[in-house]
């Protein structure tokens, strides 16, 4: 009973499910590894296509920033941003915090990991960082790999602007790093989604679909422009917001826009998931 007792007393539910245990149990899963190996070979393709298709060239006159992905290690990098940003970064944010809570219940595992017993807060905490931790890691990678790979092949020099003009090389990583930034901040909302259906559904696919689902249809509706500035409440608007930042005369009013919009958005999907999961019954 004097044992019981101790336990009791020592607990502390601040402790429970560390985030190194958390992390640790999910970068060895192999949906994991699997997109880490998907965005670090990405550049190399790319540089495959450029070898074999021959250097991007100007379309009717009109000089954008994929013509100019040839120029330097910076613009390869800026490319493979622009051309991952749209769709390809969707997928590992929403397998990372489509999965996490949803795989658990699929396992069975979720109902003894709260008899540990870890408090529903903190479990939904632990996994919400390190999946969003995930997530930073894979925005990262894709342009650092894309980076070095470019600078090998082409060279390290300023980022050519397609408007005219150039970025120096310490002033292109620093728009670069914000860029990268802005894209995470971006993919917030579809964060958020995927983490909340993952807290309403047993089956993993159907919260990482469903999150990935919803993004496409964003898009979608953004290129509908019958909507007029209705399309300014869609994430999906301005998530090539960025692009103003590397920019000589650089334009930050998209990016707080978009910014603001996918914040907010995120803080209510994200409160209706801790909300419904404290009050939800966990057989599973």
């Amino acid at each position: 009973m004097s044992t019981l007792t101790e336990v009791a007393s020592g607990y502390q539910a601040g402790r429970t499910l560390p985030l190194r245990v958390e992390l640790a149990r999910q970068l060895k899963r192999r949906r994991t590894l699997v997109m880490g190996a998907i965005l670090g070979v990405l550049p190399f393709v790319l540089l495959i296509a450029f070898a074999v298709g021959g250097d991007p060239g100007s379309r009717n006159g009109q000089i954008t920033l994929m013509d100019t992905a040839t120029a330097s290690g910076a613009n390869f990098a800026a490319v493979n941003l622009f051309v991952s940003a749209g769709f390809l970064l969707v997928i590992p944010v929403a397998l990372f915090c489509g999965d996490t809570v949803a795989s658990e219940a699929s396992w069975s595992s979720l109902r003894y990991l709260l008899a540990a017993p870890v408090p529903r807060a903190r479990l939904l905490w632990s996994k919400l960082a390190v999946a969003l931790g995930l997530s930073l890691a894979a925005m990262l990678l894709l342009p650092l790999v894309a980076l070095a790979a470019g600078t090998a092949a082409y060279g390290w020099g300023p980022l050519q602007i397609p408007t005219g003009g150039a970025l120096d090389t310490g002033t292109a990583a620093q728009r670069l790093a914000l860029a990268v930034a802005y894209v995470f901040v971006s993919q917030l909302v579809t964060a958020a989604l995927a983490f909340w259906l993952s807290t309403k559904t047993d089956a993993p696919l159907g919260a990482v679909g469903g999150a990935v689902g919803l993004t496409i249809v964003g898009n979608v509706l953004d290129a509908v422009t019958a909507l007029g500035h209705w399309r300014d409440f869609l994430p999906a608007h301005w998530q090539f917001a960025w692009a103003d930042a590397v920019q000589p005369h650089p334009e930050w009013s998209g990016m707080i826009q978009g910014t603001a919009l996918s914040v907010t958005y995120a803080l209510v999907l994200f409160a209706l998931a801790f909300r419904g999961f404290a009050r939800k019954d966990v057989v599973s």
